[in-house]
């Protein structure tokens, strides 16, 4: 008897004509029955954001061949939980892969990526879920170095399983740099130095547009961005505790006294 493919969500942040995710969905039906539930426009920058104060709207579209495929009007994290709810209504998926992103998802990043959210949020359902993302914000990104390890990282996934509370974000250095293999790294300590550029509209009234520097504070060699600097794909088992557990024995020894 044949084993019945595994269904897969896919989804992501720059939306559902984005060419990351045509890529992830090509390579997840090599391995399984792919469903795919993505905002209907680019949604960067929304980390675990959920729509609250307005309706949302879920609409069954055409764009690939042999793709059962969904656009969203909500955030990456609003297509998991419509999926899990009203697609696959309670039955899971065996897997949920998001991405893939255009841009590094790499160190402090990951706190503002819908893309790893979105992955977040399916590790919340409990499903396996990995996000992945390429040193490239082109609309012409080459994804094709990228592939053999998407459906290599995925299929152990599936073989393997991930634990509780934890999934997996997956970068890939630029197809400038030659791929040398794998390495499981630990995020990065790094931070954004913001600026905020002042300007002034046609009516006379200010704005604000953020700029700013990306500033490495770890020279560790078992970092993330470390392994894609020297031509590594970095993956990091990520979670979603953010609790500092080695910090509770110091705060009990507080005294908190009114």
């Amino acid at each position: 008897m044949t084993k019945d493919k595994p269904t897969i969500l896919v989804v992501n942040d720059d939306g559902i004509t984005a060419p990351g995710i045509k890529v992830l969905l090509e390579e997840m039906q090599k391995i399984g029955r792919v469903v795919v539930v993505a905002p209907d426009s680019p949604q960067s920058g929304m980390g675990h954001a959920i729509t609250i104060g307005r309706p949302l709207r879920l609409d069954k579209i055409d764009i690939y061949e042999d793709v059962e495929m969904y656009k969203c009007s909500g955030t990456p994290v609003d297509c998991v939980k419509l999926a899990v709810h009203k697609i696959f209504k309670g039955k899971k998926p065996d897997l949920c892969v998001s991405g893939v992103n255009h841009g590094l998802n790499y160190s402090i990043n990951i706190l503002y990526s819908g893309t790893m959210s979105a992955a977040v949020e399916g590790a919340i359902e409990d499903i396996p879920s990995i996000g992945f993302s390429l040193d490239d914000f082109s609309h012409q990104a080459d994804f094709s170095h990228c592939r053999p390890y998407i459906r290599a990282i995925a299929s152990q996934v599936l073989e393997n399983g991930l634990q509780k509370g934890t999934l997996l974000n997956v970068n890939f250095p630029h197809i400038n740099k030659e791929i040398k293999g794998i390495k499981i790294c630990r995020q990065a300590t790094a931070k954004w130095f913001e600026e905020f550029d002042e300007r002034e509209d046609p009516y006379k009234r200010e704005y604000f547009w953020m700029t700013g520097k990306f500033k490495l504070l770890d020279r560790g060699e078992d970092t993330d961005v470390y392994a894609l600097t020297h031509g590594y794909v970095s993956v990091v088992p990520t979670q979603f505790d953010m609790t500092a557990h080695y910090a509770i024995t110091e705060l009990n020894s507080w005294s908190f006294d009114i």
